[in-house]
């Protein structure tokens, strides 16, 4: 019987066809955005990532040629002879500006304006400006096509404005921006991650309004679930946590009285298996309902639709994968994007056509 789409592996990609459009990432973390190309048959020429183990993770499964170690204020600033000549015959230029000043999680309005380092090791950064330093290497680019992926928080209260400013400055540069809210689960991917889309065509390219709508069937918790995650704690909150909301039979999607803080209770999420998974976060806390058990690797991996061969090294798998796009959820864009503006045909991978083993 065939493999679902999301239980795919990187030696896959050997067997997708090419149709020779270009691509390059900023904000690479672990590569989700690079597969989701790949996978539609795009050729991901390199990246941009200020996180070194990022990097090193992204190097082992990409193997990029022209890769980048630093801030993307950095890498704006290398005067234009010193880069690679491709990189400004671009199909895509890809992005994923860090997000967590727009979360719904939290007292976002407050870090706007802040300076923050991402994660310990980085560079500190104004995070609310790394979305105008990413539209600063379109400037510098000329991409044909620019896809920047971020929260659905943006358009939510005060940060409508931000978007505005945005989509403002996405007109002075000279391309043509749509907005797309997606929801992953409509795309094949077994999570319920709502994203912003920003994808913009340069004016000089004669394309059509793009088209985006997905209705996949949803794939539940209970058809990608294996293996067994760590037991909580049986004294820790976590497992407090648990036991009250476990009862309940509550919706995976309900939030419960935060009495413990913001942090800690919003991100404590419990999946059942007639469900489809909430958004794999970096930081939140999943739990299996039926047993005082955190869900295993392998579920999260699924969860994200990452390879299954993937090397995360000595990274946290949840956090590599909470901090990417689906790769799936990507490809069903790039297709579309090739599709009714590249003039291409829709990939097959290995995962549509092969025999599990």
């Amino acid at each position: 019987m065939k493999r679902p789409a999301w239980d795919w592996r990187l030696t896959d990609l050997a067997d997708v066809p090419q149709h020779g459009r270009t691509v390059f990432s900023c904000f690479s973390c672990g590569g989700g955005s690079t597969m989701g190309y790949k996978l539609a048959g795009y050729t991901v020429l390199g990246n941009v990532e200020i996180d070194p183990q990022m990097m090193r993770i992204y190097q082992r499964n990409h193997n990029p040629r022209f890769p980048f170690l630093m801030p993307i204020q950095d890498f704006k600033s290398i005067p234009d002879a010193e880069l690679p000549p491709e990189l400004y015959d671009l199909d895509i230029l890809d992005g994923s500006p860090p997000c967590s000043v727009f979360s719904t999680a939290g007292d976002r309005e407050d870090k706007w304006g802040g300076e923050y380092a991402f994660r310990e090791g980085q560079a500190v950064q104004r995070l609310d400006d790394l979305f105008f330093d990413f539209l600063d290497v379109a400037a510098k680019l000329r991409p044909r096509v620019v896809v920047a992926e971020n929260v659905r928080g943006m358009m939510i209260g005060k940060a409508r404005g931000f978007v505005s400013l945005v989509l403002s400055r996405f007109r002075e540069l000279g391309y043509r921006p749509q907005l797309f809210l997606l929801n992953s689960a409509t795309m094949g991917v077994p999570q319920k991650r709502e994203r912003l889309f920003f994808i913009a065509a340069r004016e000089d390219q004669p394309f059509p309004p793009l088209r985006l709508k997905f209705n996949e069937p949803p794939v539940l918790y209970g058809e990608i679930r294996s293996g067994e995650g760590p037991p909580i704690n049986s004294s820790s909150k976590t497992y407090q946590r648990w036991q009250k909301r476990r009862p309940q039979d509550l919706n995976i999607g309900d939030v419960t009285e935060r009495e413990e803080g913001k942090i800690s209770n919003f991100n404590t999420i419990l999946l059942k298996d007639q469900k489809v998974a909430n958004t794999l976060a970096s930081s939140s806390v999943f739990l299996r309902t039926d047993q005082p058990r955190h869900i295993s690797n392998t579920d999260a991996i699924r969860i994200q639709t990452f390879p299954a061969d993937y090397d995360f090294m000595d990274a946290n798998v949840q956090y590599v994968c909470g901090m990417s796009v689906p790769p799936l959820m990507m490809r069903r864009i790039a297709e579309q994007i090739n599709v009714q503006w590249f003039g291409g045909n829709a990939s097959k991978s290995k995962d549509d056509t092969n025999q599990a083993n």
